[in-house]
């Protein structure tokens, strides 16, 4: 009698997903760890470049942030892109395959050279070729996620539903395995989801409710 009323009576049953689920929740994993990697390796770049160059940061098109990127790989100082000119950058660009940018500009907006900055090269360069190289380890997991969640059989049906893209599908089937019964409730579904607003009572007041800015994303 003593054991049973000290066990635990909240606990949820385990859930065993089908193949595709486990699989799909093993690949958007560690596609969120490698777009963790990915913010810190940026946040690193732009802190270091922000310390001597600020002006390229300020050039920078991050719609199209590869090119960026490259650049940085073989030139990272004012003085270096001011020597090889807009000319023959534009053409050392091409030859891997990247447009033309702004950099050359910001360069000649800068002549001052900032104590520390031949050492701050080699730590902008670093997590540069970092990026890139996670940004193709993300392209070709997605590739994965998207091919892998296509032998699901509600694979057609779950991205017609609205703001339900490839990479959101297949999360949904990863969490809950295609079924609904996962969340128990519709209320814990609309708290998933952040949908179910939250009371911001004090005092007296009572029904102050919003809509929550953080929330869970797994069940």
């Amino acid at each position: 009698m003593a054991d049973r009323a000290c066990m635990r009576h909240d606990l949820e049953p385990l859930a065993v997903g089908n193949d595709v689920s486990v699989d799909l929740k093993i690949l958007t994993a560690r596609r969120y760890d490698l777009t963790a990697d990915r913010t810190r390796a940026m946040t690193r770049l732009r802190a270091q470049l922000l310390e001597y160059f600020p002006a390229l940061v300020r050039s920078f098109d991050y719609s199209r942030i590869k090119g960026a990127l490259v650049l940085l790989t073989g030139y990272q100082t004012p003085a270096a892109l001011r020597r090889i000119g807009s000319s023959r950058l534009a053409t050392w660009l091409k030859n891997r395959k990247v447009r033309s940018s702004a950099s050359v500009q910001a360069a000649e907006a800068q002549h001052t050279a900032v104590p520390g900055e031949k050492p701050a090269t080699a730590m902008v360069a670093k997590p540069a070729r970092e990026v890139m190289a996670l940004d193709k380890e993300i392209s070709e997991i997605d590739t994965l996620i998207k091919a892998r969640f296509r032998e699901h059989q509600h694979s057609e049906a779950i991205p017609s539903m609205p703001g339900m893209g490839p990479l959101l599908s297949a999360e949904f089937i990863a969490i809950t395995g295609g079924n609904m019964d996962a969340f128990g409730t519709s209320d814990r579904l609309d708290g998933v989801a952040g949908l179910a607003p939250v009371p911001r009572n004090s005092g007296r007041i009572s029904g102050n409710l919003h809509r929550p800015r953080r929330y869970s994303p797994r069940p």
